[in-house]
């Protein structure tokens, strides 16, 4: 355990994140105490050892103090941070706002650079991101809208795994309830979005492949009946496991409009995934993505995570050899982030399982191979806790870029969110985002579905 005493009480949130990206495995407590008068701002961390170190920082603004406490922490431990002394989740935004102010590319990498100490890297990538992000926002309607639904089953839970989700074994009974409460909210939004039509729609959860396929056709025409589709650019689903994937899915999928798919192996190594509790093979991928490109799937988007258990850089260029003999259209590459929720932090912490220390390094490879596949950078964000302190970065081929993404991290547009743990944004003229959550838990959910629209009304309603 780590304890940083700061005296002024500012900014405490900032000084722990900061310290927490260079001290990842250690507890970090930032206590308030006075010290001697006269004295410059400075914080003392006291470690477990009894040893002491002040670091002299700035505290004439929140970006001043993180640059000073970077630098300080830089020399303290020797480390450098890929992204320097940012902490937020959206460094593509902050590039984004330099070229709405009139900057170019090569200004805005060069203040990220001096704001934040990014690796010339890491600003370039966000003002790559930001320019092509900027063209296909450009291209969105002022008063459309989009539209998420959470389907939270799963055949397993993931070792990774935080989202709200439920093993569906064999309780079909709990995920019928789940969708008569889904379509009575649905009803309920369809009402209050009335005369707007959604741009993009996002099935997803969960793993919403999990349903069979009449539930999962009766789950699209009551979508078709309850909104105007019509001014629908994107419509995503997605089948993240391979071992529900079916032909007979894919093709009520495929009837019903969807245009965009996830395939998603985390890793193509079986032995990993064993590890993390997938319960499908890597013949189950590839029979899936195959069958999903018969059925004329022509935006197929495939994740990866980075840092899984057991993986280095030999076992992460194995499953990129075998991902580009399957030509994906989109490739989403994620930093391991062991989640509070998630069943992994026990697991690494009590048994050891060896966790790779070249995570950088792995996410330049990555980058390279997806390049090397003809596919862009086009949405960005980070997580807490994440290995290497690096970031998730979405890629695609030209024209496949995946507007849901984009939107759901930019805030740049309302998103209506349906079903358990679902979180609705409105974004105001000024770019304020008010947000309503749904409730987490599937019984709570189910028994409140009526209060469900009722929040979206309140945030949505008119004053």
């Amino acid at each position: 355990m780590i304890k940083i005493i700061n005296d002024p009480g500012q900014y405490d949130y900032e000084i722990h994140s900061l310290a927490k990206a260079f001290y990842p495995e250690e507890e970090i407590r930032v206590v308030s105490e006075k010290r001697q008068e006269n004295e410059d701002p400075c914080l003392i961390f006291c470690f477990e050892n009894g040893r002491e170190e002040r670091l002299f920082v700035s505290m004439t603004g929140r970006d001043e103090l993180k640059r000073s406490l970077y630098q300080g922490l830089t020399e303290l431990t020797g480390k450098e941070l890929p992204w320097g002394s940012l902490t937020g989740i959206r460094p593509v935004r902050l590039a984004m706002r330099r070229l709405d102010k009139g900057m170019s590319a090569e200004e805005t990498v060069a203040s990220m650079k001096r704001d934040y100490l990014c690796s010339p890297q890491k600003a370039s990538l966000a003002a790559d991101i930001a320019c092509r992000e900027r063209k296909i926002l450009a291209g969105l309607d002022k008063d459309g809208y989009s539209l998420y639904i959470d389907i939270p089953f799963c055949p397993t839970t993931c070792l990774y795994c935080s989202f709200t989700s439920n093993r569906i074994g064999k309780d079909r009974e709990k995920v019928r309830r789940y969708l008569l409460a889904l379509y009575r909210e649905m009803e309920a939004v369809s009402r209050l979005f009335q005369g707007r039509a959604p741009e993009t729609v996002y099935i997803g959860g969960g793993t919403p492949t999990t349903l069979e396929a009449s539930e999962l056709e009766d789950l699209l025409k009551r979508l078709e009946g309850c909104f105007d589709l019509c001014k629908l650019k994107e419509f995503t689903l997605e089948a993240g496991r391979p071992d529900t994937v079916t032909r007979e899915k894919l093709r009520v999928m495929r009837d019903h409009g969807i245009t965009r798919i996830s395939i998603n192996p985390q890793t193509m190594n079986e032995k990993t995934l064993e590890v993390i509790g997938r319960r499908h093979t890597t013949e189950d991928v590839i029979r899936a993505f195959r069958e999903a490109r018969d059925e004329g799937f022509d935006n197929i988007n495939m994740d990866l995570i980075l840092g899984l258990p057991g993986e280095g850089m030999k076992e992460l260029e194995y499953t990129f050899d075998c991902i580009k003999e399957l030509d994906p259209d989109n490739l989403t590459v994620h930093s391991l982030a062991i989640k509070r929720a998630s069943a992994m932090r026990e697991i690494v912490e009590e048994k050891g399982y060896f966790l790779s220390e070249d995570m950088p390094g792995m996410m330049d490879m990555a980058i390279k191979r997806a390049y090397e596949m003809g596919l862009l950078p086009y949405y960005l964000y980070r997580q807490k806790n994440m290995s290497g302190n690096l970031e998730n970065t979405g890629f695609a081929k030209e024209g496949k870029f995946g507007i849901y993404n984009i939107l759901i991290n930019e805030e740049v547009q309302d998103i209506a969110a349906l079903g358990a743990g679902a979180i609705s944004k409105k974004v105001d003229e000024d770019g304020t985002c008010k947000r309503s959550a749904n409730f987490k838990m599937l019984d709570q959910y189910i028994a409140n579905a009526d209060e469900m629209g009722l929040r979206k009304e309140k945030l949505f309603g008119k004053e």
